[in-house]
């Protein structure tokens, strides 16, 4: 089932239809649209023509006699009605540079686009740049306090350090990306934030310590169990069952990132895992970073 409304997608739909807005930009529309479609293998709902192509191109550009918007009313193209992804795929080619030369527009486009689609939890990011140009995904926004958006606020809270301002925002970008960079750099923030709280403790650092150990030597100087409440000593118990919890899922983290991570070489048959495998290291390890940051913040 689709998660994007016909009411944001009609939305987007409207407002390029109100501004005038071309989606092809400045590519012929068989030359934009076959960058996403096979058009040869797309029937023609002119009979004397046996596909798509020599469909649009005697309706657009022969007689032009279709109005400009047609692709959002035709059914073959199912923009209304076709996946998500697909849906997404469409708008991410409308901001490509080779489509839109015009960054001002681009940026503006954008802006819109992201406006709409985040009344369903969508978004559209930026996956890399060409000609210093960027080209965007789509993707559906995480969500709850472990999402990377308020994690990258929340952990900049309580550290300045750059570097791990930029783990968190190579994980955002990486999660559907590249998966498996985005799994080693969950675990490097971890031992980032494990680092940086015994060095600001004043405890030393043994180069040898795995990631495990970090994590153990890290919740020793940490006080778990808040002061003055009721039955400290089970609530004690409690918090470090959680505790144990949490160490299983950076354990878990921690071997995802020597199986399918980043740091080590693959064969050339490697299938890596999937965006929501990334999504579930780098939210495992954004909460994990905020109890330690928040329990530290709390206990110095």
């Amino acid at each position: 089932m689709n998660k994007i409304s016909n009411i944001t997608r009609r939305d987007i739909f409207d407002t390029l239809n109100v501004e005038k807005i071309s989606w092809n930009g400045r590519l012929e529309e068989s030359d934009f649209l076959s960058r996403l479609y096979d058009l040869s293998k797309m029937p023609s709902q002119d009979s004397r023509f046996s596909d798509a192509g020599g469909d649009i191109w005697q309706h657009r550009v022969n007689n032009y006699d279709w109005d400009d918007n047609w692709i959002f009313s035709d059914d073959r193209f199912n923009l209304m009605h076709c996946d998500d992804a697909s849906f997404l795929q469409f708008l991410c080619e409308m901001l490509h540079p080779i489509v839109r030369s015009d960054t001002t527009e681009v940026s503006r486009l954008h802006q819109m686009f992201n406006e709409y689609l985040g009344m369903d939890n969508f978004e559209l990011v930026e996956k890399t740049r060409i000609s210093n140009r960027p080209i965007f995904i789509g993707r559906y926004k995480l969500l709850g306090k472990a999402t990377i958006q308020k994690s990258k606020k929340e952990i900049a809270d309580f550290l300045s350090d750059e570097y791990v301002v930029k783990q968190i925002n190579i994980m955002e970008t990486a999660i559907e990306n590249s998966p498996e960079l985005a799994i080693g750099t969950a675990k490097e923030l971890i031992e980032t934030i494990c680092h940086t709280i015994l060095t600001e403790r004043k405890i030393e650092v043994d180069k040898s310590w795995d990631l495990l150990q970090l994590l153990k030597q890290t919740t020793k100087q940490l006080k778990l169990t808040p002061e003055g409440i009721p039955d400290e000593a089970k609530a004690s118990k409690t918090i470090k069952s959680i505790l144990g919890s949490l160490t299983t899922v950076v354990q878990g983290i921690g071997e995802l990132r020597n199986q399918y991570g980043s740091g080590h070489g693959k064969r050339a048959t490697f299938k890596g895992l999937t965006s929501r495998h990334a999504k579930l290291s780098v939210g495992a390890a954004s909460t994990l970073a905020i109890f330690l940051l928040e329990t530290h913040k709390a206990r110095t």
